[in-house]
């Protein structure tokens, strides 16, 4: 397997050429493009925007890195909000933006919702899911569903296990369907191997992320409790062949962030903020632990 790592991990650059310039200082050749929020869309929503990722692709060609896997805007498509048009809008574009990188996979959430059963669930989430199908297949781009935790979605109905996550993607039956496996969302629930076998054919991507098992963290694996040979055998036993991306850029804590953030006193103009050294001294720590990990099970690729 490759390492691949998010663009997120250095969301606090407006550019993303200024961010993969970090991921590939830190070692990574293999990115994972974040389209997650409204800033990261907005070079991509303008006029010129197929100009942009172009040259963009020509940016991290020229570092020697590849594009291999993205994240699509963030929201809830179930909720047929005032946001939602434009959710839908950006959602197609950003594929649109993978299949000129080349991103052969894209995350693209489910929606969630309360007080509603498996089928109605199971129902909404592909007629969602099929609107995009025009722009999947003209870019030849899978789109993933994703795992997520109790402790995220509340009481609203999502996906929590591989078996779930497997049945919905046979009967929504669309082969550039398929899913992402968070391994820091698992963690919470506390369950992992099965999942993944459960998953198999198809499981196309990973978020490799850790966590103390109570909320959403995002660390790098061996700062909370996840159990890392477990999901290494069942990425084995699942017959995994794709990248190891991590997602945990959430290790330093900063001023306002989700779902920890610092605590205030009076004006504290100067520490809020992790500095920026810290965020390259980690990363370069995160790419030697992920080859540690690869390396253990013989499985690293340069």
């Amino acid at each position: 397997m490759r390492l691949a790592t998010t663009t997120c991990d250095f969301g606090m650059y407006p550019s993303h050429e200024e961010r993969i310039r970090h991921l590939y200082d830190a070692g990574f050749l293999y990115i994972d493009l974040s389209l997650y929020t409204e800033a990261d869309m907005i070079p991509f929503l303008q006029p010129d925007w197929k100009e942009t990722a172009l040259k963009l692709k020509e940016f991290a060609e020229l570092l020697g890195m590849k594009f291999v896997q993205a994240h699509s805007p963030g929201g809830n498509p179930l909720s047929r909000d005032a946001k939602w048009d434009g959710l839908l809008a950006s959602t197609i574009r950003s594929v649109e933006v993978c299949g000129i990188l080349g991103i052969p996979n894209t995350v693209v959430h489910a929606g969630w919702a309360g007080g509603i059963g498996r089928e109605e669930y199971y129902e909404r989430n592909r007629e969602f899911y099929a609107l995009l199908y025009p722009a999947m297949e003209a870019n030849s781009v899978n789109v993933l569903t994703e795992n997520s935790a109790k402790s995220n979605m509340g009481s609203n109905y999502y996906f929590l296990t591989g078996a779930d996550m497997a049945e919905f993607l046979d009967w929504a039956a669309h082969p550039l369907l398929h899913a992402c496996w968070d391994t820091g969302h698992a963690n919470i629930e506390g369950h992992q191997y099965d999942d993944l076998v459960a998953l198999g054919g198809h499981l196309r991507a990973l978020h490799i992320n850790d966590n103390r098992g109570k909320m959403d963290e995002h660390m790098m694996p061996y700062l909370g409790t996840m159990c890392m040979d477990e999901v290494m055998l069942g990425l084995r036993d699942a017959k995994y062949s794709g990248y190891f991306t991590f997602e945990g850029g959430s290790t330093p804590v900063r001023r306002s962030s989700w779902p920890l953030s610092r605590t205030p006193f009076r004006e504290t103009p100067f520490l809020q903020d992790p500095p920026d050294f810290l965020y390259d001294d980690l990363e370069r720590t995160m790419y030697r632990i992920g080859v540690h990990i690869l390396k253990s099970y013989d499985c690293f690729e340069e």
